[in-house]
């Protein structure tokens, strides 16, 4: 029997069985079959058949969703079209990867641009084969390595000019946490500390190096004006670029710990190397919130983008870093990088227990005035007002807002049951509610003493900022600002600086990374 004459569903078979004979890379044994005859090229040729191509992305990559339409089904021309356009984009990294084609970090470049965000929203939405795929055919890892790190190598000993901070940096340095395998770097060589070195800068340089965008000074803040135009799923979409800092933080804390062994805390250090379909569902949701409409930013808004509710519940481990105050004064006062590498980085475990507090409005209410929670406060101050009473019950938080003049109720959590209701309580006619507002409580215990924790969630990209003050007051007031990474393995991470600088001038600061007790 001639192939040609074989029924279509029975060809259409074969052609998706050998598309998928590897999992890893393109179809490339689609090739040879096409080329049979032309009868065979109409009845299996991209134009010609949508849902066979549809079919291999399902095998071949992880299927995620448009930014605006959560919950609706992709059709089959969309996941075809999307098929080209990852298998054109790990070709590309792949090429580079082979014949070390890379800019300077410091050029604009809007093909690796592009190239590094798509790979970005791929990770996203990884649970399990966007990696496999990104790692074993395009060899990403080698190429961020060979971007972000090899043009300092090997005469960098020394850096004198600071690594360059731009949407390349920042786009490369979430892919180098995404895809960190710490073991690949246990090795004593140049290679492994001129990486360390470099991270130590980005996570470290806290005045060249922001935490967010935008800035963290306002609770309610502008939108950012610099996005980028990204296809995603055959829709345009206006993206921001996630600063460098997070990642960076996260990257350095896990491999300098790796190399000095001075403390151990892997133990319970939530690595990026268990695919799941909802690890990132929360950086993917701040991409999303942080590109929302200027209207819209500005104003309350239901967290439940950036957000997960509970999230920060219970006890938490880690360390925290600090650098020699007078060498970090000259860093403030323009000393090159080098100063910050020659510095002495001094670690220290600490504990918190966290407690959220939800104020809960119907979602219908949500921009109503009579439903606003507490006000905008002092960002030195983790965004309370000054004058703010709190009165912490065991079901509640009774919040003083001394802006409005008015008690507000903070509740406690609700259970998983609440939070996973039954078939019967999806049909009730109860009010659907939001999440308006989130304060943070919480104690906690490091080597300086004891100390007593409170904090808000900042609505528009989920931020959390916390105001530690030691019970022994000699050791005075400190603000810890980061974010939740990671859903099912989450890590909090970001930097502490103190209090008495100004918020408009860079301050003393320093590094920290959390992870949940096991």
């Amino acid at each position: 029997m001639r192939l040609d004459t074989v029924p279509h569903e029975i060809l259409e078979h074969i052609a998706f069985i050998s598309a998928t004979d590897s999992v890893v890379g393109p179809p490339a044994s689609l090739v040879p079959l096409l080329a049979v005859s032309r009868k065979i090229h109409s009845r299996l040729a991209f134009a010609h058949n949508h849902y066979l191509y549809a079919k291999i992305y399902q095998v071949k990559f992880d299927a995620g969703a448009p930014f605006h339409a959560l919950d609706t089904q992709l059709c089959a021309s969309v996941l075809a079209h999307e098929l080209v356009n990852r298998c054109r984009l790990l070709t590309r990294i792949r090429a580079r990867a082979d014949d070390g084609a890379r800019p300077r970090l410091g050029e604009g470049n809007d093909e690796v641009h592009e190239l590094l965000f798509q790979a970005y929203l791929m990770m996203l939405e990884n649970a399990g084969r966007n990696e496999q795929q990104l790692r074993d055919y395009a060899r990403m890892g080698d190429w961020l390595r060979a971007y972000l790190f090899d043009e300092h190598l090997p005469k960098a000993k020394s850096l004198e000019h600071w690594p360059p901070h731009n949407d390349h940096t920042a786009l490369a340095m979430w892919l180098f946490w995404f895809l960190l395998r710490p073991d690949d770097y246990t090795a004593d060589d140049d290679a492994t500390w001129n990486v360390l070195n470099v991270l130590k800068v980005y996570a470290l340089g806290a005045h060249k190096y922001p935490l967010t965008s935008p800035s963290w000074v306002k609770f309610l803040p502008e939108s950012p004006h610099h996005a980028t135009e990204i296809v995603h799923y055959s829709e345009p979409h206006q993206l921001r670029t996630p600063p460098l800092a997070t990642p960076a933080i996260l990257a350095f804390l896990t491999l300098v710990n790796l190399k000095t062994k001075q403390i151990d805390f892997s133990s319970h250090l939530d690595l990026p190397s268990k695919p799941d379909s909802h690890e990132w569902e929360y950086e993917r949701g701040r991409c999303i919130s942080l590109s929302r409409p200027e209207s819209e930013f500005g104003r309350v808004v239901d967290l439940s983008d950036a957000f997960r509710s509970g999230s920060v519940e219970g006890t938490w481990e880690g360390i925290f870093t600090y650098t020699e105050f007078t060498a970090y004064a000259a860093l403030l006062q323009g000393a090159p990088p080098s100063i910050l590498q020659k510095s002495v980085i001094v670690r220290h475990r600490q504990t918190w227990k966290l407690r959220e507090h939800h104020f809960v409005v119907p979602v219908e209410e949500l921009e109503a005035s009579a439903s606003q929670p507490l006000s905008a406060g002092d960002p030195l101050h983790a965004y309370l007002p000054s004058g703010t009473r709190i009165l912490e019950k065991s079901d509640c938080l009774m919040v003083y807002d001394p802006v409005t003049r008015k008690e507000l109720r903070y509740t406690r959590p609700v259970d998983a049951s609440s939070v996973c209701p039954s078939q019967d309580e999806l049909h009730d006619d109860r009010p659907k509610v939001a999440i308006a507002d989130i304060i943070i409580t919480g104690e906690g215990h490091s080597a300086w003493g004891q100390f007593n924790l409170v904090g808000r969630v900042r609505p528009c990209d989920g931020f959390i900022s916390l105001c530690k003050e030691y019970t022994d007051h000699d050791r005075g007031k400190w603000l810890y600002r980061g974010y939740l990474v990671g859903n099912v393995n989450s890590n909090l991470a970001g930097r502490w600086r103190d209090t008495l600088s100004p918020v408009a001038l860079p301050g003393y600061e320093g590094c920290f990374l959390m992870a949940r007790r096991r």
